[in-house]
C-alpha cells in the first residue's frame, strides 16, 4: 500500500470514535432529586444561656453563744424544714430559766400581799379609819407588783426563747453542707457569729438568664397581644450540659424592671421542679422561649439552600428542566429543615440532592421525591439551630 493509502486509512480510524459521538447526539442532561417545599406548624424559639441558683440559700448561725454539744446530721444530707441540725449544750440557759420563774413566782406572792392591803385599805376608808393618802399608797404598791410580775414573766419567755436557741433546726428543705464546726467548739452568736453550715433548696430551682433588647421586645408584643394583663407566661425549655434536647419545661415566673445600660439586656428567671435533685446550684444551661404562637410555614432542606455574600438561594427546575436559581428569604431552622418566608412558593420545584450536578441555566433531568419533615415541629426538642 501507498504511503497515501496508509496515511487515508489512519486518518479514517483516528476519526471513527468521533464520528460515533456525533451519530449518539449530545450527552444527557444529569439527574438531580427534586422535591416540592413541605408545609408544617412551627413556632419560632430563641435561645439564650444562662446559670441555675438555689430558690432559697441559708446559713446556719446561732442565735446563742455556747459550747457546741452535738452535731446531729451527715455531710451533704437532705434535711427536712425542723430537723435538728445542732445543740449548744443548754445547762446555762435552763438555769436562767429556772431563775426566771423564781422571781415571778416571788413577784407573785408580792402581788397577791399587794393586792389583800388594797382590799383592807378600801374598807378602812369606808369606815373612816384610814386616810386616803394611805389608800393611794397601797394602790401604788399594788400596780408596782403588778408591773415586776410582768417583767418576769416576759423574762420567763426570753429565757425560753434562749433555751429553745440552743437547738438549731433546718429552717427550709433542702441539702445540707458540711459542718463547719465540731463539738466543744465555743460558738458565737449573732448574725456576725460562727457559720456553722449551709442549707441549699434544690426543689423547685431557679434559672437566670438575660435577653436582648430585642428579644424581649418580641417577647412583650407575644404577650401584649394576648393580653399582658391576664395572660400566662409561656413555657420555657430547658436543657443541661450534657444534652442536646430542651426538654426540661420551666415557667417564667420573673422579669427585671429596667434594662441594664451597659449591656442592653435584661435579666429574666424561670422556675421548674427538681425533685431529684438532679440540677446543682451554679450548673450552667440553655433556655429557648417562644416568640409567638404556632404558624404555619414552608420548610426545604437546610443542605438545598446556598449562602451568596447578600443573599441565601436555593436552586429551582422549570417545566423544561433548567436550573433557575431562587433568592430567598429564610427562618429558623427545625431538625434539619429551614423555614422560607419569601422566594417560593408551594408547586415549586427546588433541587435537594444534586446540586454540584447543577449550573444556572443549564439542563437538568428532575427526579421526585419526598421530602420526609417531621410532623410536629412546634416542640423545642425538635429543633435546631
Amino acid at each position: 500500500m501507498s504511503f497515501f493509502g496508509r496515511t487515508l486509512a489512519a486518518v479514517l480510524v483516528l476519526s471513527l470514535p468521533a464520528a460515533e459521538v456525533l451519530a449518539q447526539g449530545a450527552p444527557p442532561a444529569p439527574p438531580v432529586s427534586v422535591a416540592k417545599p413541605v408545609t408544617r406548624q412551627v413556632v419560632d424559639w430563641l435561645e439564650f444561656p444562662g446559670r441555675f441558683e438555689a430558690v432559697a440559700s441559708v446559713e446556719i448561725r446561732a442565735q446563742v453563744s455556747g459550747a457546741l454539744q452535738s452535731v446531729n446530721f451527715r455531710d451533704g444530707q437532705e434535711v427536712k424544714a425542723g430537723d435538728l441540725l445542732f445543740k449548744i449544750d443548754p445547762r446555762q440557759f435552763e438555769a436562767a430559766l429556772r431563775q426566771a420563774q423564781a422571781a415571778a413566782q416571788g413577784n407573785q406572792t408580792v402581788l397577791d400581799l399587794a393586792q389583800a392591803e388594797v382590799n383592807r385599805a378600801r374598807e378602812l376608808r369606808q369606815s373612816g379609819n384610814i386616810a386616803e393618802q394611805a389608800l393611794q399608797q397601797r394602790q401604788q404598791t399594788f400596780l408596782q407588783a403588778q408591773a415586776n410580775l410582768t417583767a418576769s414573766r416576759a423574762e420567763i419567755e426570753a429565757a425560753q426563747l434562749n433555751l429553745g436557741y440552743t437547738e438549731l433546726r433546718a429552717p427550709v428543705s433542702g441539702r445540707v453542707g458540711r459542718k463547719l464546726v465540731t463539738e466543744g467548739n465555743l460558738i458565737a452568736s449573732g448574725s456576725g457569729g460562727t457559720l456553722l453550715t449551709t442549707i441549699v433548696q434544690y426543689d423547685p430551682i431557679h434559672f437566670y438568664f438575660d435577653v436582648d433588647e430585642q428579644s424581649y421586645l418580641a417577647y412583650q408584643r407575644q404577650r401584649v397581644g394576648k393580653g399582658a394583663g391576664t395572660a400566662e407566661s409561656p413555657p420555657v425549655f430547658l436543657s443541661l450540659p450534657d444534652e442536646t434536647d430542651f426538654t426540661h419545661e420551666a415557667k417564667l415566673d420573673f422579669v427585671d424592671n429596667s434594662i441594664d445600660q451597659a449591656t442592653g439586656t435584661i435579666r429574666v428567671r424561670a422556675v421548674l421542679p427538681n425533685a431529684n435533685s438532679l440540677i446543682t446550684p451554679g450548673q450552667f444551661g440553655r433556655v429557648k422561649m417562644s416568640t409567638g404562637g404556632a404558624y404555619e410555614a414552608m420548610l426545604v432542606p437546610n443542605d438545598a439552600i446556598m449562602q451568596d455574600q447578600t443573599r441565601s438561594i436555593v436552586m429551582g427546575v422549570g417545566a423544561d428542566g433548567t436550573v433557575q436559581p431562587r433568592p430567598v428569604k429564610t427562618g429558623g431552622l427545625f431538625q434539619g429543615f429551614r423555614v422560607i418566608r419569601e422566594g417560593l412558593g408551594p408547586d415549586d420545584q427546588i433541587i435537594v440532592n444534586g446540586l454540584m450536578r447543577a449550573r444556572p441555566g443549564a439542563k437538568v433531568t428532575p427526579q421526585p421525591t419526598e421530602l420526609k419533615v417531621p410532623e410536629d415541629l412546634t416542640k423545642p426538642q425538635n429543633t435546631a439551630g
